[in-house]
């Protein structure tokens, strides 16, 4: 007993979101738990490893935190220092764009939680602006938390409370990337600003988070309509294959269906990650690189006429392996999320992995030195709270959206270009902190 408190004590002296522990951390462990597979590697005939990339990913990412830690450099203000006093006034206008976007977008279409074609046959446009809704109103209640002199119980409630309705509202629409980023970067202001989350508590935590929204994806999956064509789970055709691939392949779905849905659905997300990630290197390694598709076209998606997105491309490139074995990894018309690692890795390979996480990392350490010096209660924190938040949410989703590009351009933007003068609040950049 006294040496598990002791293992505790140890834990809880972790500074839980140090770009140091968070990122790496949540990358780890999602990759972890993907390898509790339940026989759906085989299914999908894994064989190429994803680990060199993943060890590459995060060897650049620390080498990239730790230069500008030492360096001890920070965002430079671009010559626009004088436009800092005017970034609120700039939030609120976005959150009332995002407001009149989201009641046009209910008015239209009504709400997708319960019905995946509403979600499909929302206006993009809306859906787009809509966004600004939740973002507006994340920072300017988060900066409004890192200003308060003094914080009580009663008003982290309200704060709180506050959350909980936008986080609620695109609840209705059925995404949870959204909630996702308010709930953390909520929770990591509140841990630098209010009171300090101990290491364990937030790792009891984080297991009743994955868990729900582990179980929120698949509830909606299992409550489809299979009437409707997009919901349709016909596999591809396996009349031509050899007598003894067919068996193999039943064998294989026997043993995967002894595993009850609800429990394959617990970690089912980062084992499909796993998957498409090791389908992305097998792919590459026959066909060759993209060389700049997959992030041209977060841009081109917004250009006139028929795009193909970035995920649905992902999609076509990994169902032209899995088909073969008689399996889609994802259905027809329906997007793939690559994993940061994927989406880096189909365009560039290993080169591509390096440079991509030695930026993430230099990004996230230039933001954070900002906190160390104009202090918690600083506009920086919140910065901070939402570019790490996004960075760790795109380890499984890829960073592929145009507007999330844009929210975390604006929000590092806004950090450099805001005065804050030094304060007593600087906190000390290690993770025992």
């Amino acid at each position: 007993m006294s040496y598990l408190k002791s293992t505790l004590a140890k834990m809880n002296k972790i500074d839980t979101f140090s770009p140091y522990f968070f990122l790496p951390f949540i990358l780890v462990l999602y990759f972890f738990t993907s390898l509790f597979d339940f026989h759906r590697f085989e299914l999908f005939n894994i064989s190429y490893s994803i680990w060199p990339a993943v060890i590459t990913a995060l060897l650049f990412y620390y080498i990239g935190v730790y230069i500008v830690d030492k360096k001890g450099w920070t965002f430079p203000t671009f010559g626009l220092a004088a436009l800092g006093k005017y970034v609120v006034h700039f939030i609120v206008a976005l959150m009332v764009i995002g407001i009149v976007a989201y009641g046009f977008m209910i008015v239209q279409n009504g709400l997708g939680i319960s019905d995946e074609s509403v979600r499909r046959g929302l206006n993009p446009k809306l859906m787009f602006f809509s966004h600004l809704l939740w973002y507006g109103a994340l920072l300017l209640l988060s900066y409004r938390m890192v200003k308060e002199t003094s914080m009580t119980w009663k008003k982290a409630i309200v704060y709180a409370a506050a959350f909980a309705v936008i986080m609620f509202l695109f609840l209705l629409m059925g995404y949870r990337t959204p909630l996702i980023l308010m709930l953390f970067t909520g929770i990591i202001v509140f841990h630098y600003t209010v009171q300090r989350i101990k290491l364990s508590w937030f790792l009891s935590f984080l297991l009743i988070v994955g868990i729900l929204f582990s179980m929120f994806g698949f509830l909606r999956v299992v409550t489809e309509d299979t009437t409707k064509e997009f919901n349709n789970r016909d596999q591809p055709d396996i009349s031509e294959m050899k007598e003894e691939e067919k068996e193999k392949l039943l064998t294989v779905e026997q043993q995967v269906n002894l595993t009850p849905k609800w429990i394959r659905g617990l970690n089912g997300e980062s084992v499909t990650g796993h998957i498409v990630l090791s389908k992305i290197i097998e792919y590459t390694d026959k066909e060759g690189y993209l060389g700049g598709e997959i992030h041209a076209g977060v841009f081109s998606t917004v250009l006139p006429g028929e795009q193909v997105s970035p995920r649905m491309k992902v999609t076509e490139v990994v169902n032209s392996l899995s088909v073969e074995d008689g399996k889609f990894i994802t259905r027809p018309n329906r997007t793939t999320t690559p994993t940061f690692i994927g989406q880096l890795f189909l365009d560039g390979g290993y080169l591509l992995v390096a440079l991509g996480f030695l930026l993430y990392g230099a990004i996230v350490s230039l933001v954070y030195n900002k906190v160390k010096q104009a202090g918690m209660h600083s506009f920086h924190t919140v910065a901070y709270a939402f570019v790490i938040t996004m960075f760790t949410v795109s380890m499984h989703t890829g960073l592929l959206d145009l507007i999330f590009v844009l929210m975390l351009g604006f929000v590092i933007l806004a950090s450099a270009i805001i005065k804050t003068p030094d304060t007593t609040g600087r906190i000390k950049f290690d993770i025992r902190n």
